[in-house]
């Protein structure tokens, strides 16, 4: 019987009705099978609707749930979280993942620090190396329980705290209808007077800007503000994030290159089926950013929250990160990474600076940077 024989002209419940479920019905389910249900009383009714709630009140008061603060694209419905929250709750039963979207990497790590205990977050996904010690220094993180000893990076890995989940390298991507010849060399962008010009994102607001000032410091250590300084002709415009340089700049042709990363051009790759877009690689080599995620001491949720770090370092989770969030997965998917990965650049060089060199430097650098800015 459809719901729409149940309910008058206003929607609500109507008493003639519910009278007529009091008689017997037959109902005749084939030429020889005929069923008949007992007489309903409106008593019978109205106790069997008190048990139903009962019951669906009491699987509500029995749902986890994950509140994880992580960065907008993550969640997006092109990124990794979607698929990753469907598979997790499938996994964990009785488990509700709440995904709080945040602009980028650096507001997560400022949401936190502004809340502080009150934080109603159990897990951040989405800080990285250069942010490490200063999300640590905060005290308001506790050990993943996550093993990371199988994992597979560029660098070793050691903190107990941080459970990384992919990583990249920070790259200039070029528009090959655009530009014929990309520099070669960081040097050879920063002192080519006549070089193409090129959109930056702001080292204050950017994940993907600071990781450049780190990139520019490695390579030019003591001249980076005469390199900055040489540079600034050159640059078009400096976003607060990554995506509107990128998706609103840089793809609609202002610019012929693009501050982003080496893995970038798989996605154009795969999805959209082009070979237009690729990465200049760098003789001085490449920074490598790897993201986290961590636990928050306060979580409500502990648990669970390790056990949703331990599946994002799972095949199944990190099979989302190649395509989802175009970086490179920790794990080895053998022949389940798309083939687009064997087509992309390789660093020279692997550069970083320690996440204590960063805590220590970041703000002299981002000085140094903001003083040939204005220059």
């Amino acid at each position: 019987m459809e719901l729409s024989t149940l309910q008058g002209a206003s929607g609500g419940w109507q008493t003639p009705l519910l009278n007529r479920l009091a008689v017997r019905y037959t109902y005749i389910l084939s030429n020889v099978t005929i069923i008949q249900l007992p007489m309903l009383s409106l008593r019978t009714l109205a106790c069997a609707s008190s048990v139903l709630a009962a019951a669906a009140a009491s699987a509500q008061s029995d749902t986890r749930t994950l509140t994880v603060y992580t960065y907008d694209s993550f969640v997006a419905d092109w990124g990794p979280g979607p698929a990753m929250e469907e598979a997790f709750e499938a996994q964990c039963g009785n488990c509700d993942i709440e995904f709080v979207a945040l602009e980028n990497s650096a507001g997560i790590l400022n949401r936190v620090q502004l809340e502080g205990e009150n934080s109603p977050a159990d897990v951040v996904v989405g800080l990285d190396t250069n942010l490490m010690a200063i999300a640590e220094d905060s005290g308001l993180l506790a050990p993943s329980g996550v093993d990371t000893s199988a994992l597979t990076l560029p660098i070793d890995w050691t903190s107990d705290t941080f459970v990384p989940y992919d990583y990249g390298y920070f790259a200039f991507v070029y528009d090959t209808e655009a530009l014929e010849q990309p520099p070669t060399s960081l040097a050879e962008l920063v002192a080519d007077p006549d070089g193409p010009k090129i959109i930056l994102q702001d080292p204050r607001t950017s994940i993907t800007g600071l990781g450049f000032l780190l990139w520019m410091k490695s390579v030019f250590g003591d001249d980076a503000g005469e390199a900055w300084a040489d540079l600034q002709p050159r640059i078009l415009a400096t976003t607060k994030g990554w995506s509107e340089a990128y998706f609103t700049m840089f793809l609609n042709g202002e610019a012929p290159m693009v501050l982003s990363y080496s893995t970038s051009p798989a996605y154009h790759i795969e999805v959209d089926g082009t070979d237009r877009y690729q990465a200049a690689a760098f003789d001085e080599g490449h920074y490598l950013q790897v993201e986290l995620a961590a636990k928050l001491a306060t979580s409500d949720e502990p648990e669970l929250a390790t056990e949703f770090m331990q599946f994002l370092v799972s095949r199944e989770a990190q099979t989302s990160i190649p395509l989802g969030n175009v970086m490179y997965p920790v794990v080895d998917l053998g022949d389940d990474l798309p083939g687009a990965f064997g087509q992309l650049i390789q660093p020279a060089d692997v550069l970083t600076f320690t996440p204590a060199e960063v805590r220590d430097q970041r703000k002299a650098w981002v000085s140094e940077w903001l003083e040939a800015s204005t220059r």
